[in-house]
């Protein structure tokens, strides 16, 4: 399915990127809206503090799911029409939730929203990175990247504070409207993007991603620092709720989920990164992102001491997660530019498998050792992250792209 009147690469403008982030940022954070819900969602569903982990890990098998088989489909299908498709669904899945009156039903419903809000924003980065030039696609998924950062974040402000108003089930009917006002927007101002002359079947697409696995070094490389990074994220983020809503700080939904807009900087990280990614810095900036991850954890384990530590450490931890997770991707995505679909979601499950260990050994840690057992958690996960790093920097990007990419990958034109 070829675009007409197309060009090998075009320019991504400015406008079609901020779509891309403002697209990608709404479906992520439908995946995030349960974090500072936890304690509400153990009360209305008689759920012990100890096991509420599991909404989490819910959400968390809806996307690696969704990264095995929905988000490949990116290289087969139109990915306009997809993204179409898959925000119907997503919005439907929503409703599930908002509706939901036993354990079963919640659990069923955030499984739904794991792998539709999943297949949409991991679905948007490739497509932004197919759709933009060799020279500019760090730049162009280092911004989309910051769209998501900012997504997850603004969902615990925004789950926060409507939860405050009108209860949890509020956030995911505001979220599904939300997602119903994105569809015009997606459906005209995104672009056609050519794809291959010769298209697998859909068993075959899936078969071929062992092989880009066993092929792609610095696929496994790095997504293994994505494992332990979002492990130490998901182990701090989950756990937040259960201190600052019990004594002595007794906060309420809307300040705990205000907390995450100090992570905000970190879109700036990103962004950042992306540039220095183009530029041929990929290790400088590993190296940086994962010293602030593994120094956010001393900050962070003197919150009971004071809140402006906590501020401190969540800067560092979001700069840190940021960076790291952008110059992966840049380096992922330039390996393989046919393939991009497979790439993102195959990075990604190392990314599904992290979140969702870190989700459910935080609470049962929590429960057993308080904050500062989290922390000294989330302190062994970075510095592993870091050794790893020390002892694989050697894999570098592989270049041989910039000599195939006009003929591997398809124009693209807006439309």
């Amino acid at each position: 399915m070829r675009a007409p009147d197309s060009l090998p690469f075009s320019s991504v403008r400015r406008g079609m990127t901020l779509l891309f982030a403002a697209a990608a940022g709404l479906s992520v954070a439908n995946v995030y809206y349960a974090q500072p819900l936890l304690d509400q969602l153990a009360a209305d569903f008689a759920i012990s503090r100890a096991a509420v982990g599991g909404v989490i890990t819910a959400t968390q098998l809806g996307c690696g799911l969704a990264l095995v088989f929905v988000v490949p489909l990116g290289d087969i299908v139109q990915r306009r029409r997809l993204m179409t498709v898959q925000l119907g669904a997503l919005v439907a899945a929503l409703g599930l939730v908002a509706m939901a009156w036993s354990p079963i039903m919640l659990l069923a419903g955030m499984l739904a929203v794991g792998v539709l809000g999943t297949a949409m924003t991991q679905g948007l980065i490739a497509y932004a990175a197919s759709a933009s030039a060799p020279q500019e696609r760090g730049r162009v998924v280092g911004a989309t990247q910051s769209g998501v950062f900012l997504g997850l974040l603004l969902a615990r402000v925004f789950a926060g504070g409507i939860s405050d108003l009108v209860g949890w089930r509020g956030v995911y009917v505001a979220s599904a409207l939300l997602m119903l006002l994105l569809a015009l927007p997606l459906r005209n101002g995104l672009p056609v993007v050519s794809m291959q002359r010769h298209r697998q079947g859909y068993l075959s697409l899936l078969a071929s991603m062992f092989r880009l696995l066993r092929e792609e070094r610095v696929l496994r490389v790095r997504g293994l620092l994505a494992l332990f990074m979002w492990a130490a994220f998901n182990i701090f983020w989950s756990a937040l709720v259960l201190p600052l809503s019990a004594a002595p700080f007794h906060l309420s939904h809307t300040a705990i989920g205000a907390f995450g807009l100090v992570g905000a900087v970190g879109a700036l990280a990103a962004a950042g990164a992306g540039r220095w990614a183009d530029q041929g810095r990929a290790e400088r900036s590993s190296l940086v992102a994962l010293l602030l991850l593994w120094a956010a954890w001393w900050p962070l384990s003197l919150m009971t001491w004071s809140l402006w530590a906590l501020v401190i450490g969540i800067l560092l931890l979001d700069m840190g997660g940021q960076m790291l997770h952008v110059t992966n991707q840049s380096m992922i995505l330039g390996a393989r530019p046919d393939a991009h679909s497979r790439l993102i979601g195959l990075y990604m499950l190392f990314y599904a498998a992290g979140s969702g260990l870190g989700a459910i050994g935080t609470t049962a840690v929590y429960a057993f050792a308080g904050w500062r057992g989290v922390c000294l958690l989330g302190a062994g996960v970075s510095l592993l992250a870091l050794v790893f790093w020390v002892a694989t920097r050697g894999v570098k990007e592989d270049r041989s792209h910039l000599c195939k990419a006009a003929v591997s990958v398809g124009p693209c034109t807006s439309g």
